[in-house]
């Protein structure tokens, strides 16, 4: 009976883990996959815009803004050849089209880098469950499926 009970508190223990920690560490690296997938799309559509402005000679447009809450105004932009682009944290950078293409290339390969990394971990963890879930099964004596 012993044995049967130290089993069971070792099955406890282990699914208790899963739970409150690979589980967790799991979602956690799946959201912040997906928040650098997000920031790699901006800059995607970044570089495509500027890439039209680019290819139809646009230099200056009216356009609208949203200001908050949904809530738009025209905007008349009178030189589209220079743009600010968020570098993060809250700051702007002044850059020519070629400045920001230039930018956007660095940014991009960064956040490729980052996709990347997350995706190992989400893999790690992943196995991780596994890999416990497997030590159950052989502590409760079930066969593989």
């Amino acid at each position: 009976m012993d044995e049967i009970a130290s089993r069971e508190e070792k099955v406890r223990k282990f699914e208790e883990f899963v739970d409150r920690r690979l589980k967790p560490d799991l979602v956690k690296a799946v959201a912040q996959r997906d928040k650098v997938f997000q920031q790699q799309k901006v800059f995607q559509d970044l570089r495509r815009n500027i890439q039209n402005l680019e290819k139809n000679g646009v230099t200056s447009l009216r356009t609208m803004v949203n200001l908050g809450s949904e809530v738009f105004m025209q905007a008349d932009v009178p030189d589209t050849r220079h743009i600010f682009v968020d570098i993060g944290m809250g700051f702007h950078v002044e850059f020519t089209w070629s400045e920001a293409l230039e930018f956007i290339s660095v940014r991009e390969s960064r956040l490729a880098k980052q996709i990347e990394e997350y995706t190992h971990l989400i893999a790690t963890v992943k196995a991780q469950i596994k890999l416990v879930c497997e030590g159950i099964r052989e502590l409760l004596q079930i066969p593989a499926e």
